[in-house]
Order: C-alpha cells, then sequence, then structure tokens
C-alpha cells in the first residue's frame, strides 16, 4: 500500500508541473529483432522455456480438483489444485506413449486419464491405475508420473516454469512486485470470460502495452481522443507500471491520503515480464480487470493472446451485461486497433528497409523492457539468478 501511494503522489507532482520523467537518451532496436528466425529461436529458449510465466488465475481454479490446460510457448501443460488446496503443474503428457492428457481448457475432475490407452493419474501426479495391468507388464508405478514443473500461487495469479530443470529462484524473478499486486486481491475475483486474439511479433505486442504515446493517435475514434500521451514508469526488476500524470484522473484535492480510492492507486497498466499485461476499468460493483496473456506463435512474425476478463464480485444480469459491453470493446480496440496496426508494422520491418526503430526519451518502458530482454539473452542459465537477485537488491535499496 506503501508504494502505491508513493507512486500517485509523485504522478500528483507531475500532473500539477505538466511534466513527465525522462530517459537520458534515445534507444535504438536493430530491426531484425522483430522478424530474424535466429534471434527469435533464441527469444524462445532463453526467455519463455526459461523464465516463470503466469499461466493462469486463481480464479480459473477456485476449488480442490480444477484444472487448466494449455500450450504455453510449444509445451503442454496441466495445472491444478491438490486436494490440499496447493497448486501444481506438470507437463500434460502420459508416461506410456507421451500422449497429452487433457484437453485444452479448464475443468474439474476427479483423476486425470489419458486418451489413449486410459493410463490415470491422481492431482498429485502420481500414476494411479494402469489399464489391464495383467496384460500390460509389471511396472513401479511411482517411476511413472506425471513430469513435474516448479508453480507458485501469489496474488491470485499463477506462475509456471516449463522446464522442468530449471534452478531459477521464482521469488528473485518477481523482485517484489507480487506484494505490490497483491493489493488487488485478485484470489478474491470472479473469472468471466477469456478470449483469444492473434496479432503480429510478442515483441511489438508487448511494446504496446507499454506505451501511452499513441495513445491519442490511434485509438482517436474509440477511446483516446481525450487521453494524455504523457507516462510515468515504475519497475520492479523486469516488471513495468505505466500510467499517465494526466491531472483530470488524480483531482484527490481535500482527500486524506488514507482516503485514495484504491481503483485509483491501482489505474494504469501493470506488466509482468515477458508477456502479461493487467489493466482496471470501472469502478464499484462492475469493477474489472484485463489480464492479457501474450504468447509467441509458430513463427517470428506471430504471436496470440488469450483476453481474461475477471470482476471484482460475482455481478448480477444487469452487472454482467455490463461487463460484456466492455470485454467486447477491448478485445475490438485490440484486435482492430493494435495488432493490426502491429501485423502492419510487422510486414513493413520484414522487408529490411529500416535498420532500426526508435523509443524515445518519453518512452522509457519500452526502452527497459529491451535492455532487460538483451540481458536476459545474454546471460548464461548458471548467472541468471544473480541478474534477477542484482534487481531485487537494488528495488530494496529504494
Amino acid at each position: 500500500m506503501s508504494q502505491l501511494i508513493e507512486m500517485a503522489k509523485a504522478g500528483l507532482a507531475h500532473a500539477k508541473a505538466g511534466t513527465i520523467e525522462q530517459a537520458g537518451e534515445i534507444v535504438r532496436v536493430p530491426a531484425s529483432h522483430y522478424y530474424d528466425p535466429e534471434h527469435w529461436q533464441l527469444e524462445m529458449e532463453r526467455v519463455f522455456k526459461r523464465l516463470p510465466m503466469m499461466l493462469a488465475t486463481s480464479a480459473e481454479l477456485p476449488n480442490s480438483g480444477d484444472y487448466k490446460a494449455m500450450n504455453a510457448a510449444g509445451t503442454p501443460v496441466l495445472i491444478t489444485r491438490d486436494q490440499d488446496g496447493n497448486i501444481r503443474a506438470f507437463v500434460n503428457s502420459c508416461a506410456h506413449r507421451g500422449a497429452q492428457i487433457m484437453g485444452e481448457g479448464c475443468g474439474h475432475a476427479k483423476r486425470f486419464t489419458c486418451p489413449y490407452h486410459a493410463w490415470s493419474y491422481n492431482h498429485c501426479g502420481d500414476l494411479t491405475h494402469i489399464y489391464t495391468p495383467q496384460d500390460f507388464g509389471e511396472l513401479d508405478k511411482s517411476q511413472y508420473g506425471l513430469v513435474p514443473l516448479k508453480a507458485i500461487e501469489r496474488c491470485g495469479l499463477i506462475w509456471v516454469l516449463i522446464n522442468p530443470r530449471s534452478e531459477l529462484d521464482m521469488d528473485l524473478f518477481l523482485a517484489g512486485y507480487d506484494s505490490v499486486l497483491a493489493n488487488f486481491h485478485f484470489e478474491d475475483w470472479h473469472y468471466f470470460d477469456s478470449r483469444r486474439v492473434d496479432g503480429p511479433n510478442w515483441k511489438i505486442a508487448y511494446d504496446g502495452y507499454l506505451d501511452f504515446y499513441h495513445l491519442p493517435i490511434l485509438h482517436r475514434d474509440t477511446f483516446g481522443a481525450d487521453t494524455s500521451n504523457k507516462a510515468l514508469y515504475s519497475s520492479w526488476g523486469p516488471h513495468q507500471h505505466v500510467k499517465s500524470p494526466q491531472a483530470t484522473e488524480m483531482n484527490l484535492a481535500g482527500m486524506a491520503e488514507s482516503e485514495w480510492p484504491m481503483a485509483f492507486l491501482l489505474s494504469g497498466v501493470w506488466t509482468i515480464f515477458p508477456h502479461v499485461s493487467i489493466a482496471s476499468f470501472g469502478e464499484g460493483d462492475v469493477r474489472g480487470v484485463l489480464i492479457s496473456q501474450l504468447f509467441p506463435g509458430d513463427s517470428p512474425g506471430e504471436s496470440y493472446t488469450i483476453q481474461n476478463y475477471l470482476l471484482e464480485k460475482v455481478p448480477d444480469r444487469e452487472q454482467a451485461e455490463a461487463a460484456q459491453v466492455q470485454f467486447d470493446f477491448l478485445k475490438h480496440v485490440v484486435e482492430a486497433e493494435d495488432y493490426a496496426t502491429g501485423l502492419k508494422q510487422q510486414q513493413s520491418l520484414r522487408t529490411g528497409a529500416r535498420d532500426h526503430i526508435l523509443f524515445g526519451r518519453n518512452e522509457e518502458g519500452g526502452q527497459r523492457f529491451h535492455q532487460w530482454l538483451k540481458e536476459i539473452l545474454n546471460t548464461d542459465d548458471d548467472k541468471l539468478n544473480d541478474l534477477f537477485r542484482s534487481a531485487l537488491n537494488k528495488q530494496n535499496l529504494k
């Protein structure tokens, strides 16, 4: 809470002065980083297969026996809540022949049974049943459970490492960011709906999450005409928050800090490196959040985003209808404006006509994102914990 207050006070000061913090210089990023197959493959191996991904919300798996199956950067993942209420994650692959056990989506199951030969597993990943064992032959079932993946549940969000041999410390990676996101109390929110939106290279899409510079231009016909293009950035390791200091959004005159509404303190866009954006909308009974999970596609020029809409409370009929309208609108904005523009940008960059692209002094979030990406790509496995430990230590000194 104290961090949110300090961030709000800094925003108010900038709003009154009509200023923003600026980066020291303009940064140039090679255009080839958005389309080169070798660079994209390096990102797949050193980012998505080495770092935790936020793959689910607690609201999607509220009860013991609930599960979510999905593809994450080429790895089939099965997430479940066991009988003790703990989150577990596994490679969604049967020990018999490697078939995927559960189809993609959320559900509830007493056990996980492979559709190929009916081998079954419990929620702890133990192999509990072999179909016609007298015919198959003698096998030590304790040696053939599901392959476990590291998973943690924090602040109503679930992170998974898809590399079962990873030694990365997930707390170091989060750099205390989860303690700030905990102010949302997502563990108590209601899951409303999810949708998929296809887009360009994952970095083009992610750049947009951190960019307020485009809001009054690209979105002028939907919501941006009266929106500020100025932004303030806060960071926790590679994770960032971006918010406009626009005075009309910060009219707290006469209110004590202790009375500042939580909806105001949590406004803006919260990004979780390398692939998640959280944006809140509305207040009161219809308050919702759009949690966007961005994944690379099958080639450098493709990505897809799973948009998850959560509501702070279980809605009544009228509130559900309003939420549906809001969700439809948000999907339209991203698909028809952000990603449509990004796909054309992708096509232009792929020609090789431009050597580099630019991130201005007012685009510190994009600068920071690409600097972190560069450092992670250049850091070997045995030094990865040190990289995030250094970021956490700097955060604790602030």
